[in-house]
């Protein structure tokens, strides 16, 4: 059973996390996007910032996933339900009720016992 992280994969997962919360952007801009008479200026601005999103992720994601196991990347991934949920509350004043906290919580449960379970890795 794994016990402690390395320093590397450390560095890694805080990436890791970094990436998800600019990619819990590509919600916003989508939001804000479908809210705009299609392929006017706004909407396309936008979309563009969408996709600009989406090409950066990408690009890091192939980074991530060279430092870390596949599972605990794509386990981590689930975070950005979490933070889809806050910039909702933040900047579309969508309401946070007790069933998407508890629902949090089991993802945040859910990734902190993935990661710290027994490695898998091949010596």
């Amino acid at each position: 059973m794994r016990t402690h992280i390395e320093g590397k994969e450390l560095r890694a997962l805080m990436l890791l996390h970094a990436l998800l919360v600019f990619f819990s952007f590509s919600g916003v801009f989508s939001k804000l996007a479908s809210r705009e008479t299609f392929l006017s200026l706004r909407f396309c601005l936008f979309y563009a910032g969408l996709i600009l999103i989406l090409g950066v992720y990408a690009i890091f994601w192939q980074q991530i996933i060279k430092r870390l196991p596949i599972s605990i990347a794509y386990a981590n991934k689930a975070v950005s339900v979490i933070w889809s949920m806050i910039w909702g509350a933040i900047l579309f004043g969508e309401s946070i009720s007790l069933k998407k906290i508890i629902g949090g919580v089991i993802v945040i449960t859910g990734i902190i016992l993935f990661s710290s379970g027994e490695s898998h890795e091949q010596d």
